[in-house]
């Protein structure tokens, strides 16, 4: 049992650090954090749109999130490393929280849903589905969802997809943004399409014959 508390309370404690940095680092276009415990150190690597801001002039922001990191989450000699996420239009974490941003500046919710397919098709996905629900222009809650491309919800494509989730905070209540983003199409998907692609034998009738 005691060993299950300490899973427990360090799941916990990765969690609080995980929504730390995401509300930090949210003009950074923040997409995930990793924490992994190395025999010397708490190695923490931060995924972010613009590392610039991660870093500061100088470090100056990485030795305030260091220090921050040991007294306020009770990390052990926390090293923090950052990188830069490449097509930030495949990262699903970072489309979800564009989405709750556009929404919260009262961007009509369907524009900004169809745009956002549009983006993401444009940077290469293989297929995008994005949901939003809450009050969306009236008093009764709903969900709403908007897709493009190929993409499946269950099997091997399904662990295999960029999954995102945000929240816009609007007068009538809170919104949730989903995200998911299929960056590649399944192996077999791209091996039909090869042999559609193919040209057929033509067919001989009787009368050619």
């Amino acid at each position: 049992m005691v060993v299950e508390r300490k899973f427990i309370g360090e799941a916990i404690r990765k969690n609080k650090v995980h929504e730390y940095l995401a509300e930090e680092f949210s003009k950074a276009g923040f997409s995930h954090a990793e924490i992994a415990r190395t025999p010397v150190a708490m190695r923490v690597t931060v995924w972010v749109q613009k590392p610039g801001i991660v870093i500061g002039r100088g470090g100056k922001t990485i030795d305030a999130l260091t220090e921050t990191l040991k007294t306020r989450f009770g990390l052990e000699n926390p090293q923090l490393d950052v990188q830069e996420v490449q097509e930030p239009d495949l990262d699903a974490a970072i489309v979800a929280r564009q989405i709750a941003a556009a929404i919260e500046r009262g961007l009509n919710y369907k524009r900004v849903a169809q745009l956002t397919l549009q983006r993401v098709m444009q940077a290469g996905a293989a297929g995008v589905a994005v949901r939003i629900g809450g009050k969306l222009g009236g008093e009764v809650s709903r969900r709403e969802k908007f897709s493009a491309g190929y993409l499946k919800w269950a099997g091997e494509p399904a662990e295999q997809l960029s999954k995102g989730y945000a929240t816009a905070r609007v007068k009538l209540g809170n919104i949730g943004i989903q995200v998911r983003i299929l960056i590649e199409q399944p192996k077999d998907l791209v091996s039909m399409s090869k042999i559609m692609a193919q040209p057929q034998p033509e067919q001989k009738t009787e009368e050619t014959k």
